[in-house]
């Protein structure tokens, strides 16, 4: 994702699916902006993924293979 600043990113948190809006918005107010680049990085991989594809990660359906994406995952689920 072409980052346009945070109200991008608050745009591409919503989602149209409450459950995952909730999540990643407490995910993008609480903790992005004091990640590291690479935890920055690895949530925006997340929000250009498509919803069924994060709430299979979210439900552990799915394991993320990058450790980042994985990690960034388990936050959103810690914090929820």
């Amino acid at each position: 994702m072409a980052t346009g600043g945070l109200a991008e990113l608050r745009w591409h948190c919503r989602r149209g699916m409450r459950e995952l809006d909730v999540l990643l918005m407490r995910y993008m107010d609480g903790e992005y902006p004091t990640a590291n680049p690479e935890q920055q990085a690895a949530f925006e991989g997340l929000l250009n993924l498509q919803d069924p594809e994060i709430l299979e990660l979210l439900t552990g359906r799915v394991v993320a293979e990058d450790a980042s994406l994985q990690d960034v995952v388990q936050r959103l689920l810690t914090k929820s």
